[in-house]
């Protein structure tokens, strides 16, 4: 059900089922938040590219608009998985709590 709810989220927002995920896998799993967000991340990954391709085949996404966004998030997935042991728990989950109330605000404002 989880997978379900993340799956539901990521399609209708094209992203956004780690927020669904990191705390599931915390409860459910008993995974510790590194564990969590890692497989939070190995969860969405085809979450994300099965949205992608439906938004494609029915128009909606633009990808030399993406591109370069897509180099820059490619860049810094790259950078983040490697400094990811040497950043504190307290500073992930304060940076993870940052980014969810940046997309209420966004969403709310917009």
């Amino acid at each position: 059900m989880a997978g379900g709810a993340a799956g539901i989220v990521n399609g209708f927002f094209g992203g956004g089922g780690g927020m669904v995920l990191v705390p599931l896998l915390m409860s459910r799993c008993a995974l510790d938040r590194r564990h969590a967000f890692a497989s939070s991340v190995a969860i969405i990954f085809p979450l994300c590219a099965l949205s992608a391709i439906i938004y494609y085949t029915r128009g909606h996404l633009d990808l030399m608009g993406a591109l370069p966004y897509l180099v820059g998030g490619l860049i810094g997935g790259l950078i983040g998985g490697k400094i990811f042991e040497k950043i504190p728990v307290v500073w992930l989950k304060r940076a993870f709590a940052l980014l969810i109330l940046y997309g209420a605000w966004s969403a709310l404002r917009g």
